[in-house]
C-alpha cells in the first residue's frame, strides 16, 4: 500500500495533475462561496470538459470541487448567515454569531483548520479501508451484489427527504434505467422506435439537466433579490488565526467530526448535511456549556465544519470499493468515471492500481491546497460575493449548452438535457427529492442484470437471496432501515399522547 501511494504522490505531484489538482479546489471553494450553486451542479456542468482529458486528471478536478464546495460554503455562512452549500447550514448558527461579536476572522480560521484536519483524516482512513473493502466485495456473488445495491437504495430513500416521496422519485430512476436494449435478450425496451434511445439515456445530459439546469432555473424564478450586507471582517493573515485557547477547545470537535463523519458518510444515503447536523447535536450533549450555541459557541463552528468535510471524503468509499455512490454527487463522480472508461467497484484497486492510489494522493495535496491557497484568498471570496447572481446564472445556463453539446455532438442531448431540467425543477417545486432518481438510474442496470444472473444460478429458485448469510445480514439491515422511520414516529407518536404534549 505504501509503495503504491508513492507512486501515487509521483503522479499527484507532476505540474500537468497538480495544476487539475489546484484547479478543482479553487472552482470548489468558489462554488462553496457563491449561494445557489450546489457542488452537485457543478460538477454536472464541468463533466463534458473534462471529455477528452486523461482519468486521473479530470478526476482529480472534480474530487476537489466536491470537497473544495464543503470548505466554501462556510465564508457565506460566518459571514452573511446564508449557506452557500446546504451542508453549511449548521454553520450559521454559531459561526455567524461569532462574526457579529467581532470574531468573524477566527471562526473562517476554524473552518479552514477543520476542512484541513477533515481532509487529511478522511482520505487516511479512505487510503486504510479501501483495499480491504474492495477485496472482501470480490467474494460477494450475484445475490449478494443485489441485496447490497437494495440496501443502498433504501438508505437513498430513507435519507432523501419524505420517505414516500423518496421511494416514488427511486422506482422512477430504476424504470429510467430499463430504456434500451436488453444486454441478456437484445430486445429494444421502451424506445418507441427512437434511435437515440436504443443506448438508452446517456448519464451526462440527464445530470446536467436534474441538477445544473433545474436548480439554476429555480434561483432564477426568485428574480432580482438584494444581496444582504457583509458583516466587516478583517482578512489580514493573523486575524485569522485561532488563538491557542481556541485550538483547545476546537480539538475534541475535530477529531470526532473527522472520524464521525468519514465513518457515518460510509453508508450509502447519508449526505454532508446529515453528518453535519448530527455533529452539531454530539457537541452540544458533550459541552459543560450547551447554553453557549447559538451564541457563538466555537464548537459549534469546528464539529459540524469538519464533519461535512470529512463526509465528502467518506461518501467515496462505497464508490470505490462497491461501486454504490452514496450521494447524488458521487453518482455523478460514477457517470464521469464510466466516461473515462473506469468501472467503479472491487476491480478498480485491482485492475487501476496507479489511477486509483493517484487520486488518493491528489486527495492529500488538495488538502494542503486548501488551507495554504484559501485563507489568503477570502478577501477575494468576499469580493466575488458582490457579483450581481442574476448575471452570473444566464453565462452558466450558456454553459451548461455549450458543455451539453460537445459531449457527443448530438442535438438530442439538449432535449435530454431540458427535459429533466423540467423534471428535476416541478421535482423541487413539489418537494420531490432528486438524488434517490439519480441513484435508482444509475444503480439499476447493475441491479436488474445481478438479479438475472442470481436467478440463472439458482434456476429460477428465490431462496438464492437467502442462503448466504452475508444475504441474511444485509437483509436485516434494509428492513430496518425501512421501518426505522416509521417505529420512530410511532414511538414518539404513543410518548406524546401518553405525557402530553407538555409533559
Amino acid at each position: 500500500m505504501i509503495e503504491n501511494l508513492l507512486i501515487g504522490f509521483g503522479h499527484a505531484l507532476s505540474p500537468y495533475i497538480l495544476f487539475y489538482t489546484f484547479m478543482g479546489t479553487l472552482v470548489g471553494t468558489a462554488v462553496g462561496v457563491l449561494p445557489g450553486l450546489a457542488p452537485s451542479a457543478t460538477i454536472g456542468i464541468l463533466l463534458p470538459i473534462t471529455f477528452g482529458m486523461d482519468p486521473l486528471s479530470a478526476m482529480a478536478m472534480l474530487c476537489g470541487i466536491y470537497y473544495g464546495a464543503q470548505y466554501g460554503g462556510s465564508t457565506t455562512s460566518i459571514l452573511l448567515n446564508m449557506p452557500g452549500e446546504s451542508a453549511s447550514v449548521v454553520t450559521c448558527l454559531d459561526g455567524h454569531q461569532m462574526a457579529k461579536q467581532g470574531r468573524g476572522g477566527v471562526a473562517l480560521g476554524i473552518a479552514a483548520i477543520g476542512s484541513f484536519v477533515a481532509g487529511i483524516v478522511g482520505t487516511a482512513l479512505l487510503l486504510l479501508l479501501g483495499e480491504p473493502l474492495s477485496q472482501a466485495a470480490l467474494a460477494f456473488g450475484p445475490a449478494e451484489y443485489t441485496i447490497l445495491m437494495a440496501l443502498g437504495l433504501s438508505m437513498a430513500t430513507s435519507f432523501g427527504g419524505r420517505q414516500s416521496k423518496a421511494v416514488i422519485m427511486c422506482i422512477v430512476g430504476l424504470l429510467m434505467g430499463t430504456i434500451g436494449t436488453d444486454s441478456f435478450s437484445g430486445i429494444n425496451r421502451f424506445t418507441f422506435d427512437v434511435i437515440y434511445l436504443e443506448q438508452g439515456l446517456d448519464l451526462v445530459p440527464v445530470l446536467m439537466g436534474l441538477f445544473a439546469m433545474s436548480e439554476i432555473v429555480s434561483e432564477m424564478e426568485k428574480g432580482i433579490v438584494k444581496s444582504p450586507e457583509l458583516l466587516a471582517v478583517s482578512t489580514r493573515l493573523r486575524d485569522l488565526m485561532p488563538k491557542l485557547a481556541d485550538l483547545k477547545q476546537s480539538f475534541g470537535p475535530m477529531l470526532r467530526g473527522a472520524f464521525g463523519g468519514f465513518l457515518i458518510a460510509v453508508l450509502p444515503g447519508i449526505g454532508a448535511t446529515a453528518t453535519s447536523f448530527m455533529s452539531y447535536a454530539v457537541e452540544q450533549k458533550l459541552s459543560k456549556h450547551p447554553e453557549e450555541f447559538g451564541h457563538g459557541a466555537i464548537e459549534g463552528v469546528a464539529g459540524p465544519e469538519t464533519a461535512n468535510n470529512a463526509a465528502s471524503i467518506g461518501a467515496m468509499v462505497p464508490l470505490f470499493t462497491l461501486g454504490i455512490p452514496g450521494t447524488a454527487t458521487a453518482a455523478i463522480l460514477a457517470g464521469g468515471m464510466l466516461m473515462y472508461g473506469l468501472i467503479p467497484g472491487p476491480l478498480l484497486f485491482q485492475e487501476h492500481t496507479e489511477f486509483i492510489y493517484g487520486l488518493i494522493a491528489t486527495m492529500f495535496v488538495g488538502n494542503v491546497l486548501l488551507v495554504v491557497l484559501n485563507l489568503p484568498l477570502i478577501s477575494f471570496w468576499i469580493k466575488m460575493l458582490k457579483v450581481p447572481l442574476h448575471i452570473l446564472y444566464p453565462i452558466v445556463i450558456g454553459i451548461i449548452i455549450v458543455g451539453g453539446y460537445s459531449v457527443n455532438f448530438d442535438p438530442l442531448d439538449l432535449v435530454v438535457i431540458t427535459i429533466f431540467g423540467l423534471l428535476g425543477y416541478l421535482a423541487n417545486k413539489s418537494k420531490f427529492p432528486t438524488a434517490p432518481l439519480i441513484l435508482g438510474f444509475f444503480l439499476g442496470p447493475a441491479f436488474e442484470a445481478n438479479v438475472r444472473k442470481a436467478l440463472i444460478v439458482g434456476r429460477g429458485d428465490m431462496m438464492v437471496f437467502l442462503q448466504s448469510p452475508v444475504s441474511m445480514v444485509l437483509i436485516t439491515c434494509i428492513i430496518a432501515v425501512l421501518l426505522g422511520p416509521t417505529i420512530v414516529g410511532f414511538i414518539r407518536q404513543k410518548n406524546t399522547s401518553q405525557y402530553g404534549r407538555t409533559g
